[in-house]
């Protein structure tokens, strides 16, 4: 553990249930080939498939948490929206399409009783056009990951140009 806890970001789904599985795809495309992106002192990428309690810990530590998750929007397939803070808290006790999107609230809540949820948080939610079995997203989902990458490191790049 670093003296300065960082920024996690924490990509979660299925990757068995197709563009359920973007949040993982996006941690991996920044691990990988946009790598530089990320890349940086103190941001912590995770995949944390879908979900569970084992991730408390990393989240409370953590100064500043973006999330990325398929995410129900009501828009086209391949949407990609960002949530901040108080945003992010409404979306994720909205409507839920997965199961581990409920989990993830109940981590943050639980963050929140212990008074360490990061101040900083963030959900990049993609649209999913479909969860059934297969383990490619969609061509409408798979075409969105470069602007989840692009979301994320734009938080990136602000959060680390102001003070905690």
């Amino acid at each position: 553990m670093t003296a300065t806890p960082g920024i996690l970001i924490l990509g979660i789904g299925n990757v068995l249930h197709g563009d359920d599985g973007v949040g993982v795809r996006v941690v991996e495309a920044l691990g990988g080939e946009d790598a530089a992106r990320a890349a940086r002192p103190g941001v912590t990428l995770r995949d944390g498939g879908t979900i569970g309690l084992a991730l408390l810990p990393e989240i409370e530590d953590a100064s500043a948490l973006i999330v990325v998750d398929a995410a129900e929007l009501g828009a086209r397939a391949g949407t990609v929206r960002v949530f901040e803070g108080r945003a992010m808290d409404a979306q994720l006790g909205g409507r839920k399409r997965t199961v581990h999107e409920v989990t993830l609230s109940d981590l943050l809540a639980s963050a929140q009783l212990t008074g360490r949820r990061p101040a900083r948080r963030a959900l990049v939610a993609i649209q999913p056009e479909s969860t059934d079995w297969r383990t490619t997203p969609s061509e409408a989902v798979a075409a969105a990951i470069p602007r989840a990458c692009e979301a994320v490191a734009s938080l990136i790049d602000r959060w680390n140009d102001v003070a905690p």
